[in-house]
């Protein structure tokens, strides 16, 4: 431990000058705008600045791209808040709790939670990523896809409490998730399915459309519907930002989400989307009052927002422990270090050990900026929601056009945000919650694929003789029985004493 510390140490000492400390505050800033623009995820934001390096030193390109990294997962949170567009696929569970804090005049609450929870978070993950990165890269390593598959299912048992009372309606938002990963070439035998001829299709329904169609074109559908054009009044709200002493009060939340984060994001695939609503679910069942989730619960925005943040530690932990890449980003990333002829693996802690401590540090300091450049643009970016909306509908309708678009430069995403902005519209309409076919889109063809490479390597027999995968589906059934078990009881004890003054009034 002592020479991690010495090691972290002259890590920092290396990037104590003005140049390398420039880079990572325009990597964190560049990676904040990129983030907060729908259709710009991190590992597109990294890829865009990645030929800057080439330049550059090995250190200096590295800790340019990780504040890319870092800013960019932090960004989508502020759209998401503001005006329910989140910026990356991670941001829609921000979007839960942190857009209803806004519409009820809480904008500058969620967004320091926001803050603070993505800085804590990722500081938790890094703790995490310099004292266990081999060790926990080696369990990651282990996983067989049937373990990759239980996974997705435990993900999936988060259905059962984010829908609440109406879980009926959650189950059929996931499954029509699940079927959209229908659409386009199977993974495995390479055959179309469901593309009707549309040539379009073959690749499937993208990620980003379906996003910004759900949340941001379904809200402005949804508000258009039952707008007053003669309610012309604008009264400027007041925006109150919670001292230090209130974040205090979130710090169980925050530690939890952010190992949560960190966990997930070690599994190679898995993300920080995943662990986000793995985080949330968790958070939601350790609350005392589950109900105010999907509300404005200030917990559920901690949860999206430090698991997040937390993920991008656990995703260097394979990278940098065995080269492989634990999320779309992390690949950009080893694509950066062999363009500096680093080869990233167990020998770059050992052939590069001031590198790798100087990406540690370049961590922490990253996330100092981001929480700095944050704070001082949190208030700046609240106001969105003082634009009138006859200003705001068409902004947002007019990014998320250009955001479907900016992903493939395809028309065809287009018409796809188009199309689920209606669907998001008839699901508000009817009272179907969004996040389940997010959930759904997000897992399916993760889902699909372990499924089939469990079966053509260990056959059926891989889910119920492998012990971790037993372990994980065990969760899975206790995270559905949990809340069932619970009802029933609550219902029990509120039945007990009725029965018992009904009987009273008897005798």
């Amino acid at each position: 431990m002592l020479e991690i510390l010495q090691l972290t140490a002259s890590g920092f000492g290396a990037l104590l000058n003005v140049t390398s400390l420039v880079l990572i505050l325009i990597g964190v800033c560049v990676g904040i705008l990129g983030g907060a623009i729908p259709g710009i995820s991190p590992s597109m934001a990294v890829a865009l600045l990645l030929p800057m390096t080439y330049t550059m030193t090995p250190t200096q390109g590295i800790v340019m791209l990780m504040g890319i990294y870092i800013g960019a997962n932090y960004g989508g949170s502020i759209t998401a808040v503001a005006i329910n567009t989140p910026g990356t696929p991670s941001a829609a569970v921000t979007a839960f709790d942190g857009y209803p804090l806004a519409k009820a005049g809480r904008g500058g609450e969620a967004m320091g939670i926001s803050l603070w929870a993505s800085t804590f978070g990722g500081l938790i993950s890094i703790f995490i990523l310099m004292f266990a990165s081999v060790p926990l890269a080696k369990v990651a390593l282990k996983f067989w896809p049937s373990e990759y598959f239980a996974l997705c299912v435990m993900g999936l048992s988060t259905v059962a409490t984010l829908g609440g009372k109406e879980w009926e309606k959650s189950l059929v938002a996931v499954l029509f998730g699940l079927l959209l990963n229908m659409i386009g070439i199977d993974p495995v035998l390479g055959v179309k399915r469901y593309t009707f001829g549309i040539n379009a299709l073959y690749d499937g329904v993208a990620m980003v459309p379906v996003l910004i169609g759900l949340f941001a074109l379904g809200e402005v559908f949804a508000n258009l519907e039952s707008y007053d054009g003669k309610q012309r009044k604008f009264e400027r709200p007041e925006y109150h930002f919670p001292r230090p002493s209130y974040y205090w009060k979130l710090k169980v939340p925050i530690l939890r989400a952010g190992i949560v984060g960190c966990l997930i994001g070690v599994f190679p695939g898995a993300g920080g989307t995943i662990a986000s609503f793995l985080s949330y679910d968790v958070e939601k069942r350790f609350s005392k009052h589950p109900e105010q989730f999907g509300h404005g619960a200030p917990e559920g925005v901690v949860a999206a927002e430090a698991s997040n943040s937390g993920s991008v530690g656990g995703a260097m932990v394979p990278l940098l422990a065995l080269g492989i890449p634990g999320s779309s980003t992390a690949a950009v990333l080893i694509g950066a270090l062999m363009i500096h002829n680093l080869t990233p693996g167990p020998n770059l802690f050992t052939d590069e050990p001031d590198l790798v401590y100087a990406l540690f540090a370049s961590m922490f300091i990253a996330n100092l900026f981001m929480f700095i450049v944050g704070q001082v643009g949190s208030r700046l970016w609240v106001r969105v929601s003082d634009i009138p909306k006859t200003i705001l509908y068409p902004l947002i309708f007019a990014f998320s056009i250009l955001g479907s678009y900016s992903v493939k430069k395809s028309m065809a995403d287009v018409i796809a945000c188009l199309v689920f902005g209606v669907i998001g519209w008839l699901m508000k309409k009817y009272h179907y919650p969004a996040a389940p076919v997010v959930l759904g889109v997000v897992l399916g063809r993760l889902m699909e694929l372990n499924f089939s490479q469990a079966l053509m390597v260990g056959g059926p027999a891989s889910f119920y003789t492998r012990p971790l995968t037993l372990i994980l589906f065990a969760i899975t059934l206790a995270a559905i029985a949990y809340p069932i078990i619970s009802e029933r009881r609550a219902a029990k004890k509120k039945d007990a004493p009725e029965t018992g003054a009904e009987s009273a009034k008897e005798e």
